[in-house]
């Protein structure tokens, strides 16, 4: 329960770069992009989030701890599931690349933002990290990154009472960064929040959250390649 699923939106390392008045704003695809054929595009994911679970609302100390304690079983079982299917985003990327025409290739480590130098810069549509470093590194000339910031399930409180059933998510950013100039050429925001289907308290394996879980990945990983495959 240690994601915040709420702030997943709205702070993002990679593009804000710690604190920041204003949020990056989404930046579609433009054509100039799709149409760079010459430039080659390296695909890159930072580590992935262990699934865990969350409980917005439930503030004080005790409320946390009631929370905590009414959902132990649902946390325990959503701290085993995979993140196998999510990790598979990567490749989607490089082939939704592809099938445009892009030269994509996918680089294999976890991309750590932590060892990128900041950048101030009060211009919008530009990264706060400076990636320039990266473009010599992997020989590319852009990269597209994504970065998934929340990954489990999410349940509602006020105080100590919830108010809504469970609910898988997936929440993350997908950005294009010009590596000459750290422009940002297209940025994208997640946020999948799917219920289960039938009845969610089934203990200790949760068969309909659990399979939420994955409709939740699966729809997400649509969510990013969605925009290179219109």
């Amino acid at each position: 329960m240690k994601i915040c699923f709420a702030a997943a939106l709205l702070v993002v390392s990679a593009l804000l770069g710690g604190c920041a008045t204003k949020p990056q704003s989404s930046v579609p695809l433009s054509s100039e992009l799709l149409s760079s054929k010459s430039a080659k595009i390296g695909v890159a994911m930072t580590a992935l989030p262990k699934a865990d679970t969350a409980f917005p609302g439930a503030g004080c100390l005790l409320c946390m701890a009631a929370a905590s304690l009414a959902n132990q079983s649902l946390t325990a079982h959503f701290q085993t599931l995979p993140q196998d299917d999510l990790a598979r985003l990567k490749a989607d990327m490089v082939k939704a690349l592809r099938a445009k025409g892009l030269d994509a290739s996918a680089i294999d480590e976890p991309l750590d933002l932590k060892n990128l130098p900041s950048l101030s810069s009060s211009q919008p549509n530009f990264a706060t990290k400076d990636f320039s470093s990266l473009k010599a590194k992997y020989k590319i000339d852009k990269l597209l990154v994504i970065e998934i910031t929340s990954l489990g399930a999410t349940r509602n409180y006020s105080a100590y009472i919830p108010t809504s059933d469970p609910k898988a998510v997936v929440s993350g950013t997908g950005y294009i960064v010009n590596l000459s100039s750290n422009a940002l050429e297209w940025v994208k925001y997640v946020n999948i929040q799917k219920s289960a289907d039938q009845k969610w308290d089934e203990p200790p394996k949760f068969p309909g959250l659990t399979n939420a879980y994955f409709q939740a990945i699966e729809l997400s990983r649509d969510g990013f390649t969605k925009p290179f495959e219109q």
